[in-house]
């Protein structure tokens, strides 16, 4: 069943995404979105069109006399690419998402933080962290807001909060002006993927206290 997501990323990110500039945690969240999302698939379509057209009318760049060698210097040194799984089309996992962790959610190593809610960090940098959040039916978020940014991706169920009910295939993108208590519907456990460049700010003691061990 095709899925028409009500809530797609702005044309900014996208333009972000196509040009290479955003950092590896938020790559993984705007492929997963676009792999979901045929309105995003075409614009980003767009958006790489319009860079590739760029490039052409671009002058060439000269080479160091030394960027062959050096080329396959780092080709030499690359790791064997691991072991290619089967990806299944009817999975609740987008593919970029199913490469990271081996296959679909049963192949999630979650670690529970409480109340019943999990994580799974796909990728951790300096520049940002991406991670899996399982959120049982009716669970609720502490509320809190944002030190920086914070991309976030239904891939299973729904939650709501202040600015709206996000379903599969949906993006919330909040920054330090968004201040919320995400709330999984009922019937169904909510799994999220979720970028960020910052540790949240939680507005309750308990989870300020349980911060620095679960990492968010």
């Amino acid at each position: 069943m095709t899925i028409e997501p009500k809530h797609n990323i702005s044309d900014e990110l996208l333009m972000s995404y196509a040009a290479g500039a955003l950092s590896q945690a938020f790559d993984i969240v705007v492929a997963s979105h676009v792999s979901l999302s045929p309105d995003s698939r075409v614009r980003l379509d767009g958006f790489e069109s319009i860079g590739g057209a760029v490039l052409d009318e671009m002058d060439a760049a000269d080479l160091a006399e030394d960027s062959l060698d050096r080329a396959l210097a780092r080709i030499e040194g690359v790791e064997p690419e691991p072991r290619e799984i089967r990806l299944r089309s009817d999975a609740v996992l987008p593919e970029p998402v199913q490469k990271l962790v081996g296959g679909d959610i049963d192949a999630i190593e979650w670690r529970g933080i409480g109340m019943g809610v999990k994580q799974a960090v796909l990728h951790d940098d300096d520049h940002g962290t991406a991670r899996l959040l399982y959120i049982p039916a009716g669970g609720e978020m502490p509320r809190h807001t944002h030190r920086g940014l914070e991309m976030t991706l239904v891939l299973q169920g729904a939650y709501s909060d202040e600015d709206g009910r996000y379903g599969r295939g949906d993006i919330e993108v909040a920054g330090q002006e968004t201040h919320h208590s995400p709330t999984a519907e009922a019937g169904e456990a909510c799994i999220c993927l979720i970028a960020t460049d910052a540790r949240l700010k939680f507005d309750g003691l308990l989870p300020r206290i349980a911060q620095p061990f679960i990492g968010i």
